[in-house]
């Protein structure tokens, strides 16, 4: 019987399975609660991704927590929990996810040589069979199981093919590839995914799971999307474990542009909430998005060279492969600087209201030229001064920072005053330092009690010039447990002084709930794939 449209488009669809809340979360120094968890599914959900890894159940009373308040409380997607083989493990998912709507159990085992002799210390025929059973017990539970053969990339292809034969055999649904260490190359990796396809018989869907450590994880899932790999796992912003994994909107995007290309395969994602769903998952993670990321980041869509400008105002695709808007970015960003031409100039003073010709745009276009060799980017503010000189013409936590005064200089002693209120007290404290900064960190942990170490710290500005709001990001460290905090300011030490408040909040928020502080790179953490 000859296959319908509706038939082919379904077999061409491509499962979005977002690993950002288990994955993602085992970063270095990410450590979301149970509230910043659930906000992050429900955009997951709004986005309209297929399945959401929520955590690894086994792994802590908090983790196990958090994967069931998702499930209870998220509809839409396929809510999945991640196991190893061992009987509790997957017992513990089970109990974590029951609830949800649809259920997923994703079960594990490492299949390469040196994960098997140096970490699991067993043999081929052990794994071989903890595979099998594992899955024969997850799929008494649910009929949605998935198997991952650890690190597959670096395994034996034949003996990983015995092994998920055996994972289909015993109900597997979906056999995930994962290039667990990013060692594969895209060529070689949609070999191996066409391969298996040939190799291993029964109803399956083949999924691939690609790490970023050589810069190749959306290289690699798209190659395995062309070998007919109709699911991929990918984070928001390409978060995770190293150097992360692949980006979803990276994958989404290209899928979506290149279309012609890959001629069939397809994703529901609703690109139009991309920008929002990177930016919710950087502030709450405290992972800054870098300005040139791809799809998402704040200069993707952001042109300064003159040249580009001229050819964007007089059409966007000249310098535009996407359309801002398709993934939430809104317009175009002409923005001036240096690099900019006088069209753009032009363009950007008429749309300010200033329709200037001849003369007098040439004396204000000089004047632009001599401040943007100063300045890196000039706002409205400074064109309009510049016009008119050249032509006469923006979650409530437990302590909040009420003011923070901070002095210092060459021959004094920085020092700094901080009052916070406490539900409705007032407490204030005064501390030395090295420096304001310093100072001011010295104060809030006198005021809070809360000891630890700075391990990180970055400021950057919102804007350009010395009136810019400044970006402070950094890291806390208490009992090995390794918190974010982010705060803004026009003013540097009050920006540092509300990142570290805030990261303080978090940490006290955590223990009031009487959840574990999560360990920054603790030995013998238990990793996934």
């Amino acid at each position: 019987m000859a296959e319908t449209t509706a038939q082919r488009l379904e077999a061409d669809r491509v499962i979005i399975f977002d690993t950002s809340l288990r994955d993602g979360e085992q970063s270095p120094g990410i450590s979301l609660d149970q509230g910043e968890k659930l906000e992050i599914a429900e955009q997951l959900a709004k986005l309209g991704v297929d399945v959401i890894e929520a955590g690894f159940p086994i792994a802590s009373q908090g983790d196990f927590e958090g994967v069931q308040a998702i499930a209870r409380a998220v509809r839409g997607p396929v809510i999945c929990g991640l196991s190893r083989t061992a009987r509790q493990d997957v017992d513990r998912c089970w109990e974590a996810i029951q609830d949800a709507e649809r259920t997923r159990i994703h079960v594990f085992i490492a299949t390469s040589e040196i994960h098997m002799k140096n970490k699991l210390r067993m043999t081929p025929e052990q794994v071989r069979s903890e595979a099998s059973s594992a899955v024969a017990h997850a799929r008494g539970y649910t009929d949605n199981v998935e198997f991952s053969p650890e690190d597959a990339s670096r395994s034996d292809f034949d003996f990983m093919c015995e092994v998920l034969q055996a994972a289909v055999d015993s109900g597997a649904t979906t056999l995930n590839i994962p290039d667990t260490v990013g060692y594969a190359i895209p060529e070689e990796f949609g070999a191996r995914i066409a391969s298996i396809r040939e190799k291993v018989k029964g109803d399956y869907i083949i999924s691939a799971h690609c790490h970023n450590d050589l810069g190749l994880a959306v290289a690699n899932s798209l190659a395995a999307i062309q070998a007919g790999a109709r699911q991929v796992e990918c984070t928001i912003n390409g978060i995770g474990e190293r150097a992360g994994n692949a980006a979803m909107e990276e994958i989404v995007m290209t899928l979506q542009t290149r279309g012609e290309f890959f001629a069939g395969p397809w994703t529901g994602i609703h690109t139009e909430e991309l920008a929002k769903t990177s930016r919710l998952v950087s502030r709450l993670t405290g992972y800054h998005v870098q300005y040139n990321k791809a799809v998402v980041g704040r200069n993707a869509f952001a042109h300064e060279a003159g040249i580009h400008q001229h050819g964007v105002l007089s059409d966007r695709e000249t310098y535009e492969i996407m359309d801002p808007t398709a993934v939430g970015q809104g317009e175009s960003k002409i923005v001036l600087g240096k690099h900019s031409g006088r069209h753009a100039f032009a363009d950007t003073l008429k749309k300010m209201g200033y329709d200037i010709h001849g003369d007098a745009l040439n004396q204000a276009f000089t004047r632009f030229k001599e401040l943007a060799d100063r300045k890196v980017n000039l706002s409205e503010e400074d064109l309009e001064a510049l016009v008119a000189e050249e032509v006469g013409d923006t979650v409530r936590y437990r302590y909040q920072l009420v003011s923070c005064d901070s002095q210092g200089g060459t021959n004094s002693t920085p020092t700094a005053t901080i009052v916070l209120d406490l539900d409705g007290e007032k407490l204030e404290a005064n501390a030395h330092g090295d420096g304001m900064v310093e100072a001011a960190c010295n104060a809030i942990k006198k005021l809070t009690g809360v000891e630890g170490r700075l391990t990180d710290y970055a400021v950057t500005s919102v804007t350009g010039g010395v009136d810019a709001l400044a970006d402070v990001a950094l890291r806390f460290e208490v009992d090995g447990a390794s918190m974010p905090g982010r705060g803004l300011s026009t003013d540097v030490v009050e920006a540092s002084a509300r990142a570290f408040l805030n990261a303080i909040n978090r940490i006290v928020r955590v223990k009031d709930t009487g959840q574990e502080l999560k360990k920054a790179n603790r030995p013998g953490s238990l990793d996934g794939v």
